[in-house]
């Protein structure tokens, strides 16, 4: 028999290695409302499969969209592809105000749109496999990753845009090139994160100034392995968050990388928004798969220790019904914006 201090230290030591689960088998229920109309385009663009919605400290809202012209040259086995997504801008009102960086090289496939702190604009494009930096002015700062000049088609047996070169399955290399990056967020250092999550599953980080320091993760199911990696945000202080949406869960990482924790029990987690001050909170959407468009799709509210403070809206193309949520602005903690791919459409909640 161990003597009482050490059985103690063993349940301590198994203790600090269990998840953090969200409890929502009773969790309740939000109250909210929503916008009817947040947004007004002129009348020759549209919307299409909404990939991110983000605001500036003024309160400017900004879309990237899949919508345009996509084109595919096929002169060979080696097609050539361009257009495809735009990113618009609306005033705190929602009236329209510019296109950013219409017919840009790497605007391919909207995956996400974040504004940092600073105000710049950062744009992640899943099939160009680029992260793209705007300042406030709307004018190309830096770019991550690399636009293929074309894609093998099918592509080449062991190969891939990733880079793989013998990693373990969706590791991709320790390298600043990506297969189809989901999302970007920032520390307090200005270090980068980079959601390097569909052809790979790794978080990538690098420098404020776009220097590659190292990537974690792979396909799976442990701790430390993903899915995917669906969207990523960073806390006060330094921890990464990852949604693992495959393995319905969020997974935790200090600023190196290293496994702290996992965060269950809530589905199909698909866009993460963090608040700031001093009581943080944490949105995680609970998106219905493409299979089964009347299950989930509510988001929950959370502590960043896991604790579930409810839930609100379901599946569905109503007001306050989501369908298919790809991204969420929190700036404020009552007002958030919600991009849906399956309604083409933003909606403008307010958290009652």
């Amino acid at each position: 028999m161990k003597p009482p201090f050490l059985a103690a230290l063993s349940v301590a030591i198994v203790l600090a290695g269990l998840p953090v689960v969200a409890q929502n088998a009773s969790v309740a229920v939000l109250n909210f409302e929503s916008a009817a109309n947040p947004l007004t385009l002129p009348d020759d663009i549209y919307l299409g499969e909404i990939g991110g919605v983000a605001t500036n400290s003024r309160g400017d809202i900004f879309v990237y969209t899949r919508t345009g012209h996509p084109t595919v040259t096929m002169g060979t086995a080696r097609p050539f592809v361009h257009g495809g997504s735009r990113l618009f801008q609306f005033d705190r009102n929602g009236r329209f105000t510019r296109e950013i960086g219409q017919g840009l090289y790497g605007f391919l496939f909207a995956a996400q749109v974040r504004v940092d702190p600073q105000d710049n604009i950062w744009v992640v494009d899943e099939m160009s496999g680029m992260v793209i930096k705007f300042d406030p002015q709307g004018r190309v700062q830096l770019l991550l990753g690399r636009k293929p000049e074309s894609v093998n088609n099918p592509p080449a047996a062991g190969g891939g845009r990733g880079g793989r070169g013998g990693a373990a399955p969706g590791a991709g290399g320790q390298q600043d090139v990506f297969n189809r990056p989901t999302d970007v967020a920032w520390d307090a250092q200005g270090n980068i994160f980079v959601a390097d999550g569909r052809g790979n599953a790794r978080v990538a980080k690098f420098t404020k100034d776009g220097v590659f320091v190292k990537s974690w993760g792979q396909k799976g199911t442990a701790a430390g392995q993903f899915a995917d990696v669906d969207s990523i945000a960073v806390d006060a202080q330094g921890n990464v968050y990852a949604a693992d949406g495959g393995n319905n869960r969020i997974q935790v990482f200090d600023n190196n990388g290293t496994f702290r924790s996992e965060i269950a029990n809530v589905g199909n987690v698909q866009a993460l928004c963090l608040t700031t001050g001093s009581s943080p909170v944490l949105y995680a959407s609970n998106s219905n798969p493409p299979t089964d468009l009347d299950t989930a799709g509510e988001i929950f509210k959370l502590k960043l220790d896991g604790t579930m403070l409810g839930k609100f809206g379901r599946a569905g193309k109503q007001l306050k019904e989501f369908d298919s949520v790809s991204a969420i602005d929190c700036r404020t903690e009552n007002v958030l914006y919600v991009g849906e791919v399956g309604s083409f459409r933003v909606q403008k909640l307010t958290l009652k």
